[in-house]
């Protein structure tokens, strides 16, 4: 049986360690919130630039954006710098080690978890720097570089992304997001001008073709980045709010335990002392 004393260790334990789950869950929504407001969607730029191939007709281009080389795959699989998500970095290097799974290729992690969990496998993989909030755009910019420098130097055919979206507050989901081969439209459309337009290029048609997907690119992953952030902040504060109801349920057992154990001492303390009392009586009797 556990000691008075061991008891009363652990119920401080707990009540300190309770404060210091609802400081970390306090942090991780003011992280979301304030993230969520500085966050600017590129709506209006992303749909000009899909926009452009409603008008061009890109079945004419051969670019390798367009029409994969060969079937080899680039996988992008978004993790963080820290733990405490419940396994949601995990379920994001799952699912990138799957899509590999179906086409060989290259694995490309971002943040310190992927990079750990990899660590001790066989898989190949090149690391990149967790996203930084502060930095978010210009990494987005580096990697995007990187990714279509190898695409085009080693003829990669897929490009795809692994990342997890916050669907709400309490629920965050691992999509994937195939950027290379650019699903764009084979054939110009009349856009509700009751006409097809006439498109005059002053360059290449495969040059147009390059820079518009180059720049999409871009912007979806640092809107990626941005989600993938939000979806981490929301992750630990479910995380951390399970750990803190169990944590509850614990020191509930605790709790009884220990006024269990104090009883029973007092119980013993006083049937010590009447036998004490009787016995000290009889002598002097």
């Amino acid at each position: 049986m556990r000691t008075l004393s061991s008891l009363k260790k652990d119920l401080d334990f707990n009540k300190n360690l309770s404060s210091l789950i609802e400081a970390l869950k306090t942090i991780a929504v003011t992280q979301y919130k304030i993230l969520e407001q500085r966050m600017r969607p590129f709506e209006k730029l992303l749909s000009s630039i899909e926009g452009f191939f409603e008008i061009i007709d890109t079945s004419i281009a051969s670019h390798a954006f367009l029409c994969p080389q060969n079937k080899t795959q680039m996988i992008i699989a978004v993790t963080s710098d820290t733990g405490l998500l419940g396994g949601l970095n995990m379920q994001v290097i799952t699912q990138a080690i799957a899509e590999l799974g179906k086409i060989p290729g290259k694995l490309l992690v971002i943040g310190e978890c992927g990079k750990t969990f990899l660590r001790d496998s066989s898989i190949p993989f090149v690391a990149f720097g967790g996203i930084k909030d502060e930095q978010r755009h210009s990494q987005a910019m580096q990697l995007r570089d990187y990714c279509i420098e190898r695409v085009l130097k080693e003829k990669i055919g897929f490009l795809k992304i692994v990342y997890p979206r916050p669907v709400s507050f309490t629920v965050q989901r691992v999509e994937v997001i195939s950027f290379l081969p650019f699903s764009a439209p084979t054939t110009p459309q009349k856009a509700g001008f009751g006409f097809e337009p006439e498109v005059l290029l002053e360059s290449k048609l495969e040059d147009v073709v390059e820079y518009l997907i180059y720049t999409w690119i871009g912007q979806k992953l640092y809107e990626i980045f941005g989600l993938s952030r939000l979806a981490e902040f929301a992750a630990r504060f479910v995380h951390l709010e399970e750990s803190h109801q169990k944590l509850k349920e614990l020191d509930g057992k605790t709790k009884l335990e220990y006024f269990r154990v104090r009883h029973e001492l007092i119980d013993r303390n006083m049937r010590e002392l009447f036998a004490a009392r009787l016995l000290y009586a009889g002598q002097s009797g």
